[in-house]
């Protein structure tokens, strides 16, 4: 850490020494060349041999001077603006930001505390809480809507997501032509291609499949989005003792191959388009069989791989804030909060999970609330210790003299809001009897009522209305082969 005489230091995490980022990448190459990447599109195989790749039928053996020349085109920082065009997440710029989870199957039932399948309608009520809360840089495709065709599902919840927020969108297409439509969805919200290219909306992440696998969609996608110059979050996703090495460092080195590909085929596509080095990597418990989020050693992979990719001078992602806890209990607090903080401390660009539960099954508007107090303690972590007065204490000191008339000072009613995160109700700091007079609520009361007060004050974002028609018009000509109900599910919702 360094800074400025008198400011203040920015608090960091790192995992890693130089000397092991440098034998982390030395073994990824080595395995890029033996026994290299099974690519399954066509095209990328193409793309790759024509490069200088050497190619036996879905295995490719990509050499060194090609992962060179795909980083040397890469850029190392880009944006992702909101509707009006604004630059809204800076991505390699040194600034920790956060979003929802992602493509949740089931929600938190907010009246049972159940967990169900989710709906286009939940979609909407996610969007709305999100928009209204500073902590989230940008919204998600938080959940799976499963009353929408499997087939059109990538784009439609885009599309609910566009009726409703302001924010830049993280966002992903998980079928080998999904991505064509969601850009041309973009772009007519942007003002055409062009547009779209030049103040991109939204990020797609794009998942390679362990190990060292790039199937036809994740190379389909990485290839369509680069032609677009849409930005790519590549998704990693190594489970140690599963379908990666059982070690942390053997994880990270799988990682750091399958994305050094994912970047190779990317830029062969599109040189210079933007491209994320991100994850959701994952231990195995052995135990049970299943890949815990929550766990210290998931949030110590996304460190450890994010340290990689930013000495390799690209942007990061990681998925953290995440819990296999079920529901908002004292679980779901320690491990996400954990989970915030770490990936703050890394210095990760933007770090996805907030709101999920039952390691990403499950998302939860409740849970977000509570989340973005945890990101907002994170936050205030990395602003440190200022220095906002001549004297550090010894004029304060005098002028509140031996009665300590500190809260008479001018300095203390012009500084607390600097120096205190104030936080929401959500957070209980009232006296035992204040609560007890008020029913004793719990967090997920407390939550559900900071929902509620959220949802009343929502106003939608403006959009014009020919665009809107535009959109909803796309959508029905994609989505009705696929069997989309006529009347659009989640609209009139969005609408209200």
């Amino acid at each position: 850490m360094s800074a400025l005489p008198g400011a203040p230091l920015r608090p960091s995490l790192r995992l890693l020494g130089d000397d092991l980022v440098g034998r982390i990448l030395d073994e990824a190459h080595e395995l890029l060349r033996d026994p290299g990447v099974r690519v399954q599109d066509p095209e990328a195989v193409a793309l790759l041999a024509g490069a200088g790749a050497e190619v036996a039928g879905e295995v490719v053996r990509i050499p060194a001077r090609l992962v060179a020349a795909a980083l040397a085109t890469a850029p190392g920082s880009f944006d992702l603006h909101d509707r009006s065009g604004a630059p809204a997440v800076r991505y390699g710029a040194g600034v920790v930001q956060f979003d929802p989870g992602s493509s949740g199957v089931n929600v938190l039932d907010p009246a049972t505390g159940d967990h169900r399948p989710s709906t286009a309608d939940d979609l909407v009520r996610l969007v709305r809480v999100a928009e209204m809360l500073p902590a989230y840089d940008a919204q998600s495709t938080a959940i799976v809507c499963g009353d929408v065709p499997a087939g059109v599902g990538d784009l439609y919840r885009l599309f609910l997501v566009l009726l409703g927020s302001a924010k830049p969108i993280v966002t992903g297409a998980f079928s080998p032509r999904g991505t064509t439509a969601m850009v041309d969805l973009l772009a007519l919200d942007a003002g055409g291609r062009e547009a779209l290219a030049a103040r991109p909306r939204a990020v797609f992440d794009v998942c390679p499949s362990p190990p060292l696998t790039w199937t036809e969609f994740g190379a389909r996608n990485l290839l369509d989005l680069a032609r677009a110059r849409v930005p790519a979050e590549m998704v990693s996703m190594p489970l140690a003792g599963g379908a990666a090495p059982v070690t942390l460092v053997g994880s990270v080195v799988q990682h750091a191959a399958e994305c050094l590909a994912g970047v190779v085929i990317h830029q062969l596509a599109g040189p210079g388009a933007p491209i994320v080095w991100g994850g959701a990597p994952s231990i195995v418990d052995m135990r049970t069989g299943v890949t815990p989020m929550g766990a210290i050693e998931t949030a110590m992979l996304d460190v450890a791989y994010a340290q990689v990719g930013r000495a390799l001078g690209l942007p990061t992602h990681g998925y953290l804030g995440a819990t296999d806890g079920k529901v908002l209990d004292a679980q779901a607090g320690l491990e996400s909060g954990i989970g915030a903080l770490v990936g703050a401390l890394a210095g990760i660009d933007l770090i996805s999970g907030a709101g999920m539960l039952d390691s990403l099954r499950c998302q939860s508007a409740e849970k977000l609330v509570l989340d973005a107090e945890g990101i907002a303690m994170a936050r205030r972590l990395l602003g440190g210790v200022a220095t906002p007065t001549a004297t550090l204490a010894t004029a304060m000191i005098r002028a509140a003299g031996p009665e300590a008339r500190f809260l008479e000072q001018p300095e203390t009613r012009r500084l607390f809001r600097g120096e205190q995160l104030l936080p929401s109700p959500v957070i209980d700091r009232a006296s035992l009897r204040a609560w007890e007079d008020e029913g004793r609520p719990d967090t997920r009361a407390r939550a559900r009522e900071r929902v509620e007060e959220l949802l009343a004050a929502y106003r939608r974002p403006a959009l014009d209305p020919g665009v809107e028609a535009a959109m909803t018009d796309l959508v029905r000509a994609v989505g009705v082969p696929h069997g989309l109900a006529a009347d659009l599910p989640g609209v009139a919702a969005a609408r209200a």
